[in-house]
């Protein structure tokens, strides 16, 4: 097998495990106080709503990508194929670039969260937290050092625990109702105040940090069985399911735990299965969070891996990165260079500051990026061949570019972040794109041979 190759094992209900266990980390455990103090009110609910119409419109578009063109990388292959053969380049080379920033601060946010969920079930200072998010990096390599036939073995396994975690919650909070709660206001002008959208844009980029990881299969694309459907089809499984757990995730706890209460607690499920369980149950049930988080960054970690392996192998990354392990067939040398500057920035940086970073660094590259790319492939090649055609296309697509660009807004002073990043970036790209050979041939033929082959 050459050095760019890897194999289709990944199923449909691995794909989809994947995909959940990405989106339900720390995240939603850690920003729902968060995501209350924003509203002070009970409208944060809404919040998750519009987390969830994000994800779904956003959805179409990487199924639309990720089933035409089914290769290890997902947004770089997306870039390199829809700007042309100069704009490509720069595109997927930014989106590297981004990347290689971005993802380990997603895999840092995640140690970091782990780390400091566990203070519910042992006093750990704050220099020893870092150490812990450190060793579960480390833990995280040792398990991702696996076949590829392994790793979605052990993904249903994360998943099923993940899902029955959420489930119970929600049982739990439906069966011991303590307050009345209800997310529609009593004057239905509020949704017409300044105030509720201010709120609602702030608590949406908590929201969807929440719902990412609903593409990360794109990202696997290359090791995807019949991914024409199978893509399409876990994004919009996971999506969708998730968006039900969350929302009944939220719904169960506001019933348990007023909302004026609710937003001062760091631990918040902990707290909700104290007050209807007791002691025990609820150091029972962070444990299961805290396993929830490590099958979240499992996943983060496996997908971003791909992503400066695709741009080596393509001629646009340092060729380095373009090496697999030599019995056990995975990008290694990407996967260590994630890993490792995840735990530098696991040393240096707090939960809270990465949130609205991530996001604010990804949105114009990565989200806006794409929308924009897919109608332009469209124009270029048309839809008749496409193995998944958006719905109702193009309102998708322009309604993912409005509410992407108001929650690039809304994350304030991180998009002045995002926007330096990608402008250093341009700078570099024109100062090392004569080190990169890239067969200008290579991706359009590659995507046609890969589509007929394996649907």
């Amino acid at each position: 097998m050459s050095s760019t190759q890897v194999n289709r094992k990944i199923t449909l209900i691995q794909a989809s495990a994947i995909n959940m266990i990405d989106m339900v980390g720390i995240g939603p455990f850690v920003v729902i106080p968060m995501v209350i103090g924003f509203f002070n009110s009970p409208l944060f609910f809404w919040a998750w709503i519009l987390g969830a119409f994000i994800a779904l419109m956003d959805g179409m578009i990487w199924s639309e990508l990720g089933a035409k063109y089914p290769l290890a990388g997902g947004t770089y292959n997306f870039h390199r194929v829809a700007f042309g053969e100069k704009g490509g380049r720069l595109m997927s080379f930014l989106f590297v670039w981004q990347t290689s920033i971005q993802a380990p601060l997603v895999v840092a946010s995640g140690a970091i969260g782990f780390s400091q969920y566990m203070r519910y079930l042992m006093p750990v200072p704050y220099n020893q937290q870092k150490y812990v998010a450190v060793c579960i990096i480390l833990l995280l390599i040792i398990l991702l050092y696996k076949k590829i036939e392994s790793i979605g073995r052990i993904s249903v396994l994360l998943w099923t625990v993940t899902i029955f975690t959420i489930l119970w919650i929600i049982f739990s909070g439906l069966t011991h109702k303590q307050v009345s709660y209800s997310f529609w206001p009593d004057d239905t002008g509020d949704f017409f105040k300044a105030a509720f959208w201010l709120a609602l844009g702030q608590g949406g980029v908590k929201t969807i940090y929440s719902y990412l990881g609903y593409y990360n299969v794109c990202h696997l694309g290359g090791e995807i069985k019949n991914p024409g459907k199978n893509i399409p089809r876990s994004i919009f499984i996971s999506v969708i399911g998730i968006a039900v757990l969350y929302l009944g995730l939220n719904y169960s706890i506001a019933t348990v735990i007023p909302w004026q209460e609710a937003q001062h607690y760091d631990f918040i499920v902990s707290i909700f299965f104290e007050k209807i369980y007791g002691a025990i149950p609820a150091r029972i049930a962070t444990g299961l969070i805290l396993w929830i988080a490590f099958a979240s960054l499992f996943a983060v970690l496996l997908g971003y891996s791909r992503v400066p392996y695709a741009a080596a192998a393509d001629g646009n990354f340092f060729k380095i990165f373009a090496r697999l392990h030599p019995t056990k067939n995975f990008p290694h040398v990407s996967l260590l260079f994630i890993a490792g500057l995840a735990m530098i920035f696991a040393m240096s940086f707090s939960l809270k500051q990465t949130i609205s970073a991530i996001l604010a660094m990804r949105i114009i590259i990565q989200f806006i990026g794409q929308a924009v790319g897919v109608v332009l492939l469209r124009k270029r090649f048309g839809s008749s061949s496409l193995p998944f055609k958006m719905w109702l296309y193009p309102l998708p697509v322009i309604l993912s570019i409005i509410v992407w660009l108001y929650l690039f807004v809304s994350t304030g002073w991180f998009a002045v972040i995002g926007i330096s990043i990608a402008i250093i970036g341009i700078i570099v790209y024109s100062a090392v794109k004569g080190y990169f050979k890239m067969d200008t041939e290579k991706p359009t033929l590659d995507f046609e041979k890969i589509t007929e082959k394996n649907g």
